[in-house]
């Protein structure tokens, strides 16, 4: 991308440069949203009010029916990754946070309330989409606060055994993931995508959550799955998907890396970096990101204006879903 050649956050043509206010300036949204469901795990129907926020606010959860305690969406606050990323704060939790989190940070937003007087953001149809068509309506604006983005400038490399994540210097955000699930049709996928606004509404957003049926029972045990339907889980056995059509011949893996680009939310600025992931999920994510903020050797500060282009096109996996209902098909 070249540098400015006036303050204005504008083109040669003099109109408004969408793309560099994204990159030079901190964002919130126009106006308040709001938005109601039941939580995936907890069963509990829960009411979010999206607020407005000033720049360096950052994204904070509040908890209306809890004395208005607010947690940050940040690494600090993470409480729990089981099956979902958990953000806690003086024994106040916010649970399942990743797929709206993963609206957030594509739409560019760096401060923003979320308002819910229950303890889990609303699963709504299992994927990203009703959330980014929800901001995407509340509009976003630009701020008077510069941003940064952390830019990763050396190879580092988070080694668990038969799972691994190793992140490398690109000019964008790469995403090459691949998952492995024994026991059930989804087996191993694999996915690459450069991930933009595009791509990600194209080729990430409508990919819900999914599950084993072997585990169903096992999740209801433990207290979890409880507000699991055919409306927001894709339930496999051996054979396929057992309780709907799939967006996606691959929409497992898809979902995979919107979780990854949800919890990314977390580290609190864009991020850059060609991610490859096997066997991937929140823990992985969250020891990577932990690790970036330990180790600042692996990474340096950039301004938006000193950045390279990213790469033109997204890589194959930027196609339209198959099937998509109840939502307009983005445009061609």
């Amino acid at each position: 991308m070249a540098k400015r050649a006036n303050g204005s956050g504008r083109s040669p043509n003099g109109r408004p440069n969408d793309t560099r206010d994204r990159l030079f300036r901190q964002q919130t949204i126009r106006r308040p949203t709001a938005i109601s469901g039941v939580g995936i795990h907890t069963g509990r129907e829960t009411n979010l009010r999206i607020l407005p926020a000033p720049p360096g606010a950052g994204i904070c959860f509040r908890r209306t029916d809890a004395g208005n305690v607010e947690v940050p969406a940040d690494l600090k606050s993470v409480s729990s990754l089981e099956l979902a990323t958990t953000l806690g704060r003086d024994d106040v939790t916010v649970s399942t946070v990743e797929h709206l989190l993963a609206a957030v940070y594509i739409l560019g937003i760096d401060n923003l309330v979320v308002e819910m007087d229950g303890p889990e953001v609303p699963i709504l149809d299992g994927s990203a989409m009703p959330y980014l068509l929800l901001l995407q309506a509340a509009g976003v604006r630009p701020q008077n606060a510069s941003r940064q983005i952390l830019a990763i400038t050396s190879v580092i490399e988070i080694d668990r055994g038969d799972k691994w994540l190793r992140a490398s210097p690109y000019p964008g955000l790469r995403l090459d993931y691949t998952i492995d699930f024994e026991g059930c049709a989804v087996g191993r996928q694999r996915l690459q995508i450069d991930v933009d606004t595009r791509s990600f509404e194209r080729g990430l957003a409508p990919a819900r959550t999914f599950c084993r049926q072997m585990d169903v029972e096992q999740m209801q045990r433990a207290g979890l799955g409880l507000g699991g339907s055919v409306d927001n889980c894709i339930v496999f056995d051996e054979q396929g998907a057992v309780n709907t059509d799939l967006r996606f011949a691959d929409e497992p893996v898809r979902h995979k890396a919107l979780d990854a680009v949800g919890d990314f939310t977390l580290l609190g600025a864009p991020i850059w970096g060609h991610f490859e992931v096997l066997r991937g999920g929140h823990q992985l994510h969250y020891e990577l990101l932990r690790e970036l903020v330990a180790n600042p050797r692996y990474w340096t500060w950039m301004r938006g204006d000193e950045l390279p282009p990213p790469a033109d096109r997204p890589l194959e996996a930027d196609r339209p879903p198959t099937w998509l209902p109840g939502f307009a098909a983005p445009a061609t």
